[in-house]
This record gives structure tokens, C-alpha cells and sequence, in this order.
């Protein structure tokens, strides 16, 4: 399966507009697991969740998001759009990946998992990273703290040792559709949180989804499947 990392600015419109803002009708909404689409939600009120963590919710059903931490990079009343986090990939590295794509490693290049981003365009390549890199091509900042890039040149900097001093390389993305996620969110699929870079960036992918937990004061012995937000 080709790698896409696209190299030129219209090739990333489908998920950006020229502001740089992501255009979320521009990016697929997952069906669950089942093969049903997800209920939709009219959005009553503002929920803003740009920057913060989804925690799964041990009884969502659907396999793919089990145990799953999403950093969301866009929501808005046209969707929402995030990558998942804790989730390496056990047949792809970044070293790899710079092979596919005939990139030549440099000698400060590091060694990186690839995560499965979600389950939408499964060759599409994200980087998510910390703000202090911006692509001469397009970077969307997340905010102060995080950002997000999609085209080719991120990888050719850090195959030369460059570029994010923190960075998370995903294939494929979890996209969610107007009222979406908050009718997911109000059926206790999810549980929300504050995004940290430790969490994010350092901690191990194994330890991410009690650390999430852990953070809003929710122990993972004692979550169960019918519990509340937190």
C-alpha cells in the first residue's frame, strides 16, 4: 500500500484551507466497527474539544478505539478530526517508512514507532508534534503547544536529524461527522482530558490510557462501562 505524504500544498487541501484552518467536511467520518454509521447529535451548545485528549470507554464497542487515546486537532460544529496516540503499529517504524518513501536517514534521524492513526485513509501520514516546528508547506497549530503536519517535508527533516523536537508519526485518522463525537461523548463512549506533551510525546504507549485516566482523578480498576464523565 503506497505511503501518502503529500509535497505540495494543494495536494494537503483536502484537510486544510488556505488560512490553515482544517476544513473538517473535507475529512470522513469512521462508521463503527459493525458497519453502522454513528449516531448524529444536534449541537446544543459550544463544545470546543481542539487540543484535548479522548479517552475510550471500556464498553464503546468498537475494537479498534479499545483502550484508545485520541488527541483531537480539530472539532467544531462541522466535525471533529483526531489521532490516536497509543497505538505503534507492529509492522511499520519510522525507519521504515523513510525507506518507502526513499528518504535518506541522516546520522542524527531517530528511531520512532509509527501509530495507527485511526481507522479512515489508512496511507495518509500525520505528524503530530510540538509547536516549535512549522512547515514551510503547512503546518495547522493546534495550539501553543501542539501542531500538525501532513506533507512530505516534515519527514525529510527529520530523516536529517532535524525538525520537531517531539514528534508522533500516524498513518490514518479518526474523523467524526456534525454532532458525531458529542453524541459518542454523551453516551459515555469517551472521557475527556487536558493534553499534556509528556503524555503525549514520552510516555510509553502501553502506560497512555491509565496516565490519561489518571490525570482527571479515574482509576482504570474501578471505570466501568456504564460510568459517567469524569
Amino acid at each position: 500500500m503506497p505511503i501518502h505524504f503529500p509535497t505540495i500544498t494543494s495536494d494537503f487541501a483536502p484537510g486544510t484551507c488556505d488560512d490553515g484552518v482544517l476544513a473538517l467536511d473535507r475529512f470522513a467520518p469512521h462508521v463503527r466497527g459493525d458497519g453502522n454509521a454513528e449516531p448524529e447529535m444536534r449541537v446544543t451548545q459550544d463544545l470546543d474539544l481542539t487540543g484535548k485528549l479522548l479517552i475510550a470507554m471500556p464498553g464503546m464497542g468498537d475494537p479498534r478505539f479499545g483502550n484508545a487515546v485520541v488527541f483531537v486537532c480539530a472539532h467544531s460544529p462541522d466535525g471533529a478530526m483526531g489521532l490516536i496516540v497509543n497505538k505503534p503499529s507492529t509492522d511499520l517504524t519510522l525507519r521504515e517508512l523513510l525507506e518507502q518513501l526513499s528518504l535518506e536517514r541522516g546520522p542524527g534521524a531517530r528511531e520512532l514507532p509509527v501509530h495507527f492513526g485511526g481507522p479512515v485513509e489508512h496511507a495518509r501520514g500525520f505528524v503530530l508534534h510540538g509547536g516549535d516546528y512549522s512547515s514551510a508547506i503547512s503546518t495547522l497549530e493546534v495550539n501553543e503547544t501542539f501542531a500538525m503536519t501532513a506533507t512530505l517535508d516534515i519527514l525529510e527533516e527529520m530523516a536529517a536529524g532535524r525538525g520537531p523536537a517531539r514528534a508522533l508519526v500516524a498513518l490514518g485518522y479518526a474523523g467524526w461527522g456534525p454532532g458525531q463525537l458529542e453524541a459518542e461523548i454523551a453516551q459515555n463512549g469517551w472521557l475527556t482530558a487536558d493534553a499534556s506533551p509528556d503524555l503525549v510525546f514520552d510516555r510509553p504507549d502501553r502506560d497512555k490510557w491509565e496516565a490519561a485516566l489518571s490525570a482527571i482523578g479515574v482509576s482504570a480498576l474501578a471505570l466501568s462501562a456504564d460510568g459517567g464523565r469524569a
